[in-house]
């Protein structure tokens, strides 16, 4: 067994070290050590589909020590998955390259998350394990049963994210989630001990985890524990013990290799140690042979059910009879206009769309003041993932991190909810959504001043601009009721796009008075109020300053001075609109004043 896996791990060694070296820039540290803990994983272990890299009941691997990517780009072309060349590899962390520096998102490619911010990872990996249970008690497990890996290294562990991570899947039972951790004692600095003397053993346990403590260079022992973990009754952490950098003569073990390339003269004394007999990039026929076979062992079968999974969850598009039901409550509303907080209104629009198959709410233990759950939503429990609700707990690092892993999986669409002062903790999280095209919305609420009697540390004041310099995120504030509803009904049907949705604590008097018949809010600004045909400004606001806008814009037309009022809900979707529609809502008067 080992001679025969040796030779199999000493690919990907090489494969990584080569990359590194050409590039003169990354860590084959990690991909060295770990490289014999992924070999059995791959070839005994995971069930995957080179050809089919999106089949829904596939195993997920996720990378959360986004570093050592190389080991996953090796892995992916060993096994004969067509994103990954012999050439993308030899590009490793060039310009447009797949193989980035740290694994970035792409469907169907077998990458399955961006991972780089470390502990990121972890989050996700958690998202796809509920993702995992709440589908298999949607459609039976028959057609879904599979596990989630993944690989953590120190770094991960050490950031905050993993401690809220790990503790809700263990509260959650998520019996089919296993983290790797390569224990390889090495951060960039130097030792961990200079930063860590924490028992990952006691930590693990306390959270509700199982843990396994392994030599991650011993075949059998990483093939017995990985057994292990297919019957644990509880998520379930392996510690391998590694050796950074394994194979080097003079940096294995020291922090020389985490993060920079061996150099040329270290790399042949390598090649000397290991006895690979072979140049850079080069890989025996007969050793990509044996790794093509892995990548054909796939277990992956049509099942005659899966097509229930493609109408549960892959449509994602508002049915028609949720949208009646939505067109009749604004009805309602224009018949009896009232002052209402947004963040009300919001609870009213989930009330309507709660039973949606796909859609999985949640709140970082502010549920009554995200007003995110409803009569018609069901707690998803430990061991009971028939629900739609999750409580994260007082964990908006993690919620944002699972959420982003919910919606990888399978389309599922989650949303979760805190105060919009709480989004920078959020805040790496909705970054990554936004790099990988993903759809998670975010309930912030108590977004201005008028939170109440929280005071200072409370209020929101750079927040707004924060998150709308994020590419790729729009940030919807809605003014009142029908604002709110038309922004929730934006956020739902954009495929590619995160959505934030701030809303208010206090009451907003409404702005819309009459049914247009259409969604205004589409294109990010609209006028809502003209003073005189000849206007001397425009008079523009968001949430709850808009209603103070339109006093103000009908107080100055006392005076004499005639204004337009706009509305500017989205700034993100605004600013792709024409230039003459820009114009039109802009360039009408030389004075324009935003509140």
């Amino acid at each position: 067994m080992s001679k025969q896996y040796k030779e199999l791990a000493n690919c990907i060694r090489f494969l990584s070290i080569d990359a590194v070296q050409k590039a003169n820039s990354g860590h084959p540290g990690m991909p060295m050590g770990m490289a014999d803990v992924a070999t059995v994983l791959f070839k005994d272990f995971l069930n995957f589909d080179p050809n089919n890299p999106s089949w829904i009941n596939r195993d997920r691997f996720v990378l959360s020590a986004g570093h050592g990517s190389m080991l996953l780009y090796s892995l992916l072309y060993l096994t004969g998955y067509k994103s990954i060349s012999l050439n993308d590899i030899k590009n490793f962390r060039q310009l447009d390259s797949i193989c980035a520096g740290h694994p970035e998102y792409h469907p169907n490619t077998g990458i399955e998350t961006t991972t780089g911010p470390l502990g990121q990872g972890i989050s996700n990996a958690v998202g796809f394990a509920i993702s995992e249970e709440i589908l298999k008690k949607q459609v039976g497990k028959r057609i879904i049963d599979h596990k989630t890996y993944v690989l953590a290294g120190d770094g991960c562990l050490m950031e905050g994210i993993s401690h809220e991570a790990l503790s809700l899947a263990g509260h959650l039972k998520l019996k089919n989630l296993i983290l790797l951790f390569d224990n390889n004692s090495i951060s960039i600095d130097g030792p961990t001990n200079l930063t860590v003397s924490d028992d990952h053993e006691k930590r693990f346990k306390s959270y509700g985890w199982d843990y396994l403590k392994i030599n991650g260079h011993n075949f059998k022992e990483i093939s017995k524990a990985l057994k292990k973990a297919q019957k644990s009754k509880k998520p379930i952490a392996i510690s391998c013990k590694t050796t950074i950098g394994y194979g080097s003569p003079n940096k294995s073990g020291k922090a020389s290799s985490h993060g920079s390339p061996l150099g040329e003269d270290e790399v042949k004394l390598v090649r000397k140690k290991l006895k690979w007999k072979f140049g850079p990039f080069e890989i025996p026929k007969d050793l990509i042979n044996e790794w093509r076979k892995i990548g054909e062992k796939a277990t992956y079968k049509l099942k005659k059910n899966e097509n229930k999974i493609q109408k549960i969850n892959l449509n994602n598009k508002i049915p028609n009879t949720f949208n009646k039901i939505i067109e009749k409550t604004k009805k309602d509303y224009f018949n009896n206009l009232k002052t209402m907080a947004t963040r009300k209104s919001s609870e009213l629009f989930l009330d309507i769309v709660s039973k949606l198959p796909n859609l999985i709410g949640g709140s970082a233990d502010l549920a009554g003041s995200n007003n995110t759950k409803t009569k018609n939503h069901k707690i998803i429990k430990p061991s009971n993932f028939s629900g739609n609700y999750i409580h994260y707990g007082v964990r908006e690092h993690a919620m944002c991190g699972i959420m982003n892993g919910i919606s990888l999986h399978s389309n599922l669409v989650p949303y979760g909810g805190t105060f919009l002062i709480f989004s920078d903790y959020c805040k790496p999280s909705i970054r990554l959504a936004a790099m990988m095209k993903q759809k998670v919305i975010y309930v912030f609420t108590h977004d201005s001043i008028g939170l109440g009697e929280d005071g200072p540390t409370h209020q929101p004041v750079e927040q707004l601009a924060s998150l709308r310099s994020i590419p790729n995120l729009n940030v919807f504030r809605p003014s009142d009721f029908i604002e709110t509803f038309e922004c929730w009904q934006l956020a739902l049907e954009n495929e590619n796009t995160p959505s934030v949705i701030a809303l208010t604590r206090q009451g907003t008097s409404p702005i819309r008075l009459k049914d247009t018949q259409k969604n205004e809010c589409s294109k990010g600004a609209y006028e809502i109020l003209r003073t005189g045909e000849k206007i001397n400004l425009t008079i523009i606001a968001t949430g709850s300053e808009t209603s103070l806008a339109y006093d103000v814009g009908h107080k100055l037309a006392t005076e004499g001075i005639y204004a337009k009022v706009v509305s500017m809900p989205c700034h993100e979707l605004f600013d792709q609109q024409s230039e003459s529609y820009k114009n039109k809502i802009l360039a009408e008067t030389d004075l324009v004043v935003s509140i």
